[in-house]
């Protein structure tokens, strides 16, 4: 591509034919199209057929080699596309529309182009009313017949200054398949719509130009599948008409007539326009010779019923009278005897039924100069053209029941006009009913409340989603969404709860449920948690508790134990401990002679382990005296404390110390310093940030992990 060009906005435009497809990339100076490159490849099977995408993946891929070797003679990737919409099943309505203004103001385009959406969107009501099918229709295309200012015709509106102002239009409909197999097919390209419209008006872009309009003349666009038709009359397209038979037709009779496929059937059609004899092969692989007389013979009837088709067609739309002149496009035009059989079937002057090609693309310049101008091309450039005449900067729909202008970047979805009508954003997904927030052992835990129903769309009438996407004048109901039941949760459902803490009662083993604490007061497993509440749960029992807990009425008389030390009721039990209570008087020596291995247990030690054996035994010439003073003294000797922590929600016991700090943790924990696995070590004592120097006590909780 040259400097010249590589500032320009190209266009590039598809004309997705029946027969093949036709790739243009161009731009516009002044009243000039500039065609930069134009690309042209038939469909290798009949993949579409009277205009309708048949097989998607493979139009798909035709259309990506396409856009591929335009890719490579422009230089530069192919992102957005232009195409156009066969008439086939095509429904028109014609409707008028006015808007009032309070005071007379200056008529701006955007006024225009609102009106005209306010008359789509009544035909499309119109349409919708009388429709006798089950299909979707989409609008794929509108056209302007005249305005009207303060209730008198005018040319154009913009820059006036009125106080009403009024329109007659006609918005064509086609079905949803026949919208969505195109935009299905050129995202496969991997191309996004950049605009669409109807094959006739891209057609009458270029073959009918406005100074012609005044005129009622038809345009013809003789494709391969369908014959599309538009009809002008005092300034404006006043109809369109669509008739499901074209050159297909008779490359099909040409196919039975010479017993061959309908590429080589295709080939003597365009043949026979060129040469007297036309050589091919039949489907046996045999040589055989065709004159054009003959194949102009072979397809008379067609022609003549195709012209016949078309003429109705015209006199239908034109008021039931003939038009004053009909341009021909298309390749299936210029089968020989054509344009004169529809002239013949109009009832008008053979002249005034002509193809149109190099007549009408005085202001289409190709830099290719070896490219013909001819009516083959008329439609992929007016594709094209039709780009600069959209007028889709803003949209207007209607959002329960109140009209919101959009600005058209060809991506809007349901939710980009739900944000635009300031509807509530909780009122589009489902709303969670409220979350319960409260803590365990220090840590912040949330409950999520449930998921209501999400909000009801409707888009035209049909469900949607969020992401549904949306067009001009669509109609789109949202009903709110709901909320969900507040979250509740019950403290037996929590983990914790199924812990358990495992203690010796007079040599028995007891399974005892952990306790929660919620805000310092015990609760039961069916205690409803509060929004708040702090929870604990405690990794420990006191004397009394054990007792309660085994239904035992405990004389206060009784001598208590814990791990072979004289003990009260509030005496503290963590997991793996030993109790004993009795009515006989203990000396200290005495319990430890009972329970030797106690001594040496942590809280994390099984106090049932059989294989233990003491280190140490006591000789038969003791006496019990020398034993009980070796207990005292042993007991006035050691003065060391022993405290349990929970770290990192798991108990650790320290002893060997008269006091403890923080940093004494780290000899006690799984916990390498060596090898950072974070940016910082964080810690914290009972929930707030710890010092290692700090001292620690009995029942602290304790944090340590490394920051990410």
């Amino acid at each position: 591509m040259t400097g010249n060009m590589a500032n320009r906005q190209l266009v590039f435009g598809l004309d997705i034919g029946t027969r093949s497809i036709v790739g243009t990339v161009g731009y516009k100076e002044g009243d000039r199209f500039i065609v930069v490159s134009e690309k042209v490849k038939e469909h290798e099977t009949r993949a579409m057929l009277d205009g309708q995408i048949h097989d998607i993946r493979k139009v798909g891929q035709t259309i990506a080699e396409v856009k591929k070797q335009l890719e490579e003679e422009i230089g530069q990737p192919l992102k957005e596309v232009c195409i156009a919409a066969a008439g086939r099943v095509l429904r028109t309505v014609t409707t008028h529309v006015e808007t009032d203004f309070e005071l007379e103001k200056e008529i701006l385009e955007e006024d225009i182009y609102e009106l005209a959406s306010k008359g789509i969107e009544k035909a499309y009501g119109e349409f919708v009313a009388h429709n006798d099918t089950d299909m979707q229709f989409y609008c794929v295309g509108y056209s302007v017949i005249r305005y009207f200012m303060n209730g008198y015709p005018m040319g154009n509106l913009e820059e006036h200054t009125a106080k009403n102002i009024g329109v007659d239009l006609i918005a064509t409909f086609l079905p949803e398949d026949v919208v969505d197999g195109l935009y299905k097919a050129v995202g496969l390209a991997d191309l996004e719509v950049a605009n669409m419209t109807l094959e006739p008006i891209a057609a009458i872009q270029v073959a009918i130009p406005e100074r012609f309009r005044m005129l009622n003349i038809a345009l013809v666009d003789v494709g391969a599948g369908t014959s599309d038709i538009s009809i002008t009359r005092e300034g404006s397209i006043v109809a369109y008409g669509m008739i499901p038979i074209a050159g297909d037709a008779l490359t099909e009779a040409i196919a039975q007539h010479c017993l061959v496929d309908f590429a080589e059937a295709e080939m003597i059609k365009r043949e026979s326009g060129k040469k007297e004899q036309i050589e091919y092969k039949d489907i046996m692989g045999l040589p055989q010779t065709i004159s054009a007389t003959e194949v102009l013979e072979v397809t008379a009837p067609i022609v003549a019923n195709m012209t016949k088709q078309v003429a109705d067609k015209i006199c239908e739309c034109n008021g039931d009278k003939p038009v004053s002149a009909v341009f021909v496009v298309g390749g299936g035009g210029k089968i020989t005897g054509y344009t004169d059989k529809l002239a013949e079937e109009l009832g008008i002057q053979k002249e005034r039924v002509a193809l149109r090609g190099e007549e009408v693309m005085q202001q289409i310049e190709f830099l290719d100069h070896s490219i013909q101008k001819d009516s083959l091309l008329v439609t992929p450039i007016g594709i094209c053209l039709s780009f600069y005449e959209q007028s889709n900067n803003f949209i207007f729909v209607s959002f329960n029941g109140k009209r919101i202008k959009l600005y058209d970047n060809n991506h809007l979805v349901v939710v980009d006009v739900a944000m635009q009508a300031q509807f509530p954003n909780d009122g589009l997904f489902p709303k969670r009913g409220k979350e319960l927030n409260y803590t365990v052992n220090g840590s912040t835990r949330f409950v999520r409340g449930s998921l209501g129903e999400a909000a009801e769309i409707l888009v035209n009438g049909q469900t949607a989603d969020l992401y549904t996407a949306i067009h001009a004048n669509d109609v789109i109901q949202v009903k709110e969404s709901t909320a969900g039941a507040d979250a509740s949760l019950e403290i037996g459902k929590l983990p914790e709860c199924k812990e358990n803490i495992s203690v010796i009662v007079n040599e028995t083993k007891v399974i005892l449920p952990k306790f929660a604490s919620v805000n310092g007061t015990l609760e039961s497993e069916f205690y409803d948690i509060k929004e708040g509440d702090h929870i604990t749960f405690l990794p420990y029992y006191t004397v009394r508790q054990i007792a309660e807990f085994m239904d035992v009425l405990l004389n206060q008389n009784m001598n208590l134990y814990v791990n072979n030390k004289a003990a009260d009721l509030e005496t503290k039990v963590y997991d793996n401990f030993s109790v004993i209570w009795t009515m006989e008087t203990l000396q200290l020596s005495d319990v430890e002679l009972e329970h030797p291995q106690e001594n040496m247990q942590s809280p994390e030690t099984n106090s049932e382990d059989e294989d233990w054996e003491p280190d140490e035994t006591i000789s038969s010439e003791e006496t019990e005296e020398d034993i009980t003073i070796s207990a005292e003294t042993e007991t006035q000797e050691n003065t060391t404390l022993e405290i349990t922590l929970q770290v990192n929600n798991a108990l650790v016991m320290l002893r060997g110390k008269n006091e403890y700090i923080f940093v004494d943790i780290f000899n006690e924990i799984d916990f390498d310093l060596s090898q950072p696995k974070g940016s910082a070590i964080v810690t914290t004592l009972n929930g707030v940030p710890a010092q290692y120097m700090e001292p620690i006590h009995d029942g602290d909780m304790i944090e340590i992990y490394w920051k990410e």
